[in-house]
C-alpha cells in the first residue's frame, strides 16, 4: 500500500469533505513527525489517511472493518493495521510502536488547529498562532468534540512536552499548507 493508493481508498469509502480533510491533516502531521524522528514517511502517510477511512460507513464497527478490510483486500503492513486499530482507545488495542504513539497523538489535535484555523476571518491555518491554539486548548468549550485528554495523553506517550507537541502539529499542518502540491482542502484547512 502507497500513498496514491491509500488516497484513492480514503476518497473511495469517505464521501464527507470534512472528514476528508480530516485525514489530509493528520497525514501532514504524520509526516512531519516522521521527518523529525526520520522514520519512513511513506508509512506514516498511509497510516494518517488510512486510519479514519471507514468512520463513515461503519461508524459502529470502526477501526475494525476498516482493519479488516485493508487485511482481506491489501497489502497494508501490519504495523500500519496495529496503529489503526489502537487509534481508537475504546478497542483495547496498546500502541506498542512509535508509528502507532504517533497516530494516537495526532489525531485529535489536528481536529483543534483546524477548528482554529476556521474561525479566523481568512480561514488560513497559516495564520494561527501558538498562543491562540494553546489559549483554545484550554478553552473546553471551543471545539468541544476533540478530546483534550487524549491529546494530553498523547502528548506524554510519545515523550513530548505539550506545548511542544501543539508547536510541532500546528507547524506541521502550517507547512502543508505552504505547499504548492497542497490540496486545497489542506490549504484552507
Amino acid at each position: 500500500m502507497n500513498r496514491d493508493q491509500a488516497h484513492a481508498l480514503m476518497l473511495e469509502h469517505t464521501p464527507s469533505v470534512s472528514l476528508q480533510r480530516h485525514m489530509l491533516n493528520v497525514e501532514a502531521a504524520m509526516r512531519w513527525y516522521a521527518r523529525h524522528w526520520h522514520e519512513d514517511e511513506e508509512t506514516y502517510a498511509v497510516t494518517g489517511l488510512l486510519h479514519d477511512f471507514d468512520y463513515e460507513q461503519h461508524p459502529q464497527e470502526h477501526p475494525a472493518w476498516g482493519v479488516a478490510y485493508l487485511r482481506e483486500h491489501t497489502d497494508t503492513a501490519p504495523e500500519i493495521l496495529d496503529a489503526i486499530m489502537g487509534h481508537a482507545t475504546y478497542t483495547g488495542v496498546p500502541r506498542e510502536t512509535r508509528l502507532a504513539r504517533t497516530l494516537f497523538a495526532v489525531d485529535e489535535l489536528t481536529g483543534l488547529v483546524q477548528a482554529a484555523a476556521l474561525i479566523r476571518p481568512d480561514r488560513e491555518v497559516r495564520g494561527v498562532e501558538l498562543s491562540s491554539l494553546k489559549k483554545r486548548f484550554r478553552n473546553r468549550a471551543f471545539a468541544a468534540g476533540v478530546n483534550r485528554d487524549e491529546v494530553t495523553q498523547g502528548a506524554a506517550e510519545l515523550g513530548v512536552d505539550l506545548d511542544q507537541h501543539l508547536d510541532n502539529v500546528l507547524r506541521a499542518l502550517q507547512e502543508a499548507a505552504g505547499s504548492p502540491e497542497a490540496p486545497e482542502s489542506v490549504k484552507g484547512s
